[in-house]
């Protein structure tokens, strides 16, 4: 592999100085070649020059000159920029060669890890598509789409099978090690994952440097303590388990060293795998595992559908066969895998992508081939990883860029996540008691908000041994704040409006939906002057293409202090989901909240059983599990202000409201109002 990376190496280093491709596309491969030839000092620096042997500001210098061409200011002059690689190459051309450079922008991480593999797969790769272009005649389209689909194609085996490995394999230590034995008052450290380091990233592990022990401890221990709760709750045995997997964002060490300290505790060990960087193991845009700061998310809007390229029935078989002998190799592992504990980040301006014609996208074809695929893996991985053997738990924590009043925010969240529990768990199980009264719940908006929503509710068969709603507190959806059930889809009809909500890092402008028998049918947003743009914009971020998605889950928040926080702090539009779905009623699109997990016996702490876990799309897994799941969750929230009554409604009619004009009405919650008072 040595002598495979120093030929391809010093194959791209005399293209920097050739002229053997034609004038047009020069520019672009010598600009690539130059970009490989950085990260091969890095190669050559950490083989000679370790990091801690570095200066913070030769770190942070070295970070950026890796990064600076994809960041905003730059973008417009990028060839990672579909845009402009088009118009200076044109439109065939453009697409796929911009494509290429973001593949080859992979090799950072890859160089920190010292994955000489990967390097070579890449370099060799860009040899490949530059000696096409050094023919007398331009390459066929055919021709390049090729030598992708086959790259794609015959290195998946690698990149799938290590990133498998990764998820549940708790001696993959690249992440672990630097957290646990990395000086942290030194931020140098940040610079050791080569991730982009933003001041978001410095910035916070400033900040939880400057903290007392005794609150990094308290942080630590809601975190661990909700995700051990989350098994016990839902009556699974974690002492069977090995591995929890830790997500989290730069800068939150100090609180990761001390979870996992916890977690040694408990007997798990941390696997911690980075964001996927390549396109055989992206999900689109989202980051799943642990990150830096982004550099420019219409970076990775742009790129989202990359896959497109070479995405055909005969790719989705042949990666579902590397998945399925990958779990089969680590088999073990995936059997002691428990869980995600994911920290989640918020604070940063929220982002509306600019949609772009040069993107590329999938076709409606290759839109059904992925969601088969999801729907493939989703069920291969519950073979393995099984649903109802695993639990997760979420929090989330502020960034600096929320503003200038960050470290009370901070502060604040802080207060949020630590609620007391009980107060919570009595005030909602008055609010249940009624719900499991009802037929339906009717939930309806105010002033420009044209929410008119009915949901059905289950029937109770024995009210005094079972319940509807899930009294939720601080476990695995941190903080404490809302009751939820699986709605009855059948008759449950109306509109779902609001004026703007953040979802999964994508802001959305009056936002409606409209279902039918629980089942989306229509759907709209004000993003876009042109509204196809907008109904697309769904379909590919909510709806995840498919044509429709049930309602999954029905909830109403109660946690009125983080409602009150967002309003004093002017930070509603920058709160996370986790914290803005208990901030008002909210609706999950796509899979219940019971998904794999059915069969699990949960009860509230009253000693109800929950027995609205499934719906009629959930429970065809029974006769086709293909048919159950969507493998998607995604909540949307009605924040309180917007909010004319949420009332049950009973058999009989009568009618009893529990919010009127936005707030609580119900006796015994009014405790509720009293943050509302404040505010």
């Amino acid at each position: 592999m040595n002598e495979r990376y120093e030929l391809a190496i010093e194959r791209i280093r005399s293209i920097v100085n050739e002229n053997t491709v034609g004038q047009k596309y020069r520019d672009y491969f010598q600009t690539v070649a130059r970009f490989i030839l950085e990260v091969d000092a890095v190669k050559k620096r950490l083989e000679n020059k370790q990091n801690e042997e570095c200066t913070f500001e030769d770190l942070k210098s070295e970070n950026y000159n890796l990064y600076k061409d994809i960041l905003s200011q730059n973008y417009e002059g990028s060839y990672a920029n579909p845009t402009y690689a088009v118009v200076k190459i044109g439109e065939e051309y453009g697409r796929i060669l911009s494509f290429l450079y973001t593949e080859i922008r992979s090799e950072i991480p890859y160089v920190y890890e010292k994955r000489l593999e990967y390097l070579t797969i890449c370099n060799e790769l860009f040899i490949e598509v530059y000696n096409c272009f050094e023919a007398e005649e331009e390459p066929d389209i055919a021709e390049l789409k090729s030598i992708i689909y086959w790259y794609a194609s015959d290195y998946c085996d690698v990149f799938l099978t290590d990133r498998i490995e990764e998820q549940v394999n708790s001696n993959c230590t690249f992440a672990t090690d630097i957290v646990m034995n990395s000086n942290l008052n030194d931020l140098s450290y940040l610079y050791y994952y080569g991730e982009f380091v933003s001041e978001n990233e410095i910035g916070t592990a400033k900040h939880l440097n400057s903290l007392p022990q005794e609150v990094i401890d308290r942080m630590a221990e809601v975190y661990t303590e909700g995700y051990r709760k989350g098994f016990e709750i839902a009556g699974i045995d974690l002492s069977k388990k090995l591995v929890v997997n830790v997500r989290y964002q730069l800068g939150f060490e100090r609180v990761i060293r001390r979870a996992i300290e916890n977690f040694a505790k408990m007997g798990l060990r941390p696997s911690i795998y980075r964001a996927a960087v390549n396109v055989v193991t992206k999900k689109q845009q989202h980051k799943i595992g642990y990150c830096g700061g982004n550099p420019n998310k219409q970076y990775d809007y742009d790129h989202r559908d990359d896959q497109a390229l070479f995405l055909d029935k005969k790719f989705i078989e042949r990666k579902l066969d590397v998945m399925k002998n990958a779990y089969e190799q680590y088999k073990d592992w995936a059997a002691g895998f428990a869980g995600p504990a994911v920290m989640e980040v918020f604070g940063e301006e929220p982002f509306s992508p600019v949609q772009k014609s040069e993107a590329i996208r999938l076709s409606d074809k290759q839109q059904q081939l992925s969601v088969l695929y999801d729907n493939k893996s989703g069920q291969l991985t519950n073979q393995y990883i099984k649903g109802d053997e695993r639990s997760f738990t979420i929090i989330a924590y502020p960034l600096p860029e929320i503003g200038e009043q960050y470290t009370e925010i901070f502060d604040e969240i802080i207060r949020i996540n630590t609620l007391d529990a009980n107060l919570y768990e009595k005030v909602q199980q008055t609010i249940i008691d009624v719900l499991d009264q009802g037929e339906y719940v009717h939930v309806v908006g105010k002033g420009e908000n044209e929410t008119d929503l009915k949901i059905q509710l289950y029937r109770l068969q024995e009210p005094e041994k079972e319940t509807i709603f899930e009294n939720c507190v601080a476990d695995v959806n941190i903080p404490v704040g809302e009751v939820f059930t699986s709605p009855v889809l059948e008759g449950t009809d109306g509109v779902l409006n609001v004026s703007k909500v953040y979802l999964n890092e994508l802001q959305y402008r009056d936002l409606k939906l409209t279902f039918k028998d629980g089942r989306i049918t229509d759907y709209n947003c004000s993003n876009f002057e042109d509204a196809e743009e907008g109904k697309k914009f769904i379909k590919d971020n909510v709806l995840y293409n498919h044509d429709t998605l049930p309602m999954g889950e029905f909830a109403i928040g109660t946690n009125t202090t983080a409602y009150v926080v967002a309003r004093k702090y002017q930070i509603e539009d920058k709160f996370p989901i986790l914290i803005a779905e208990k901030t008002g009623p909210h609706f999950a699109i796509g899979d219940t909240c019971y998904s794999w997990s059915e069969e699990n016996r949960v009860y509230n702490q009253n000693g109800k059983e929950i027995v609205a876990k499934d719906n009629s799309v959930s429970i065809l897994r029974k006769e086709d599990v293909s048919k159950a799941y969507f493998n998607c969750h995604t909540d949307i929230t009605i924040p309180y202000d917007e909010l004319g009554e949420i009332s049950v409604v009973k058999a009989d009619g009568t009618r009893i409201p529990i919010l009127l004009d936005g707030r609580f009405v119900l006796t015994g919650t009014e405790v509720l109002n009293q943050a509302l008072d404040e505010m």
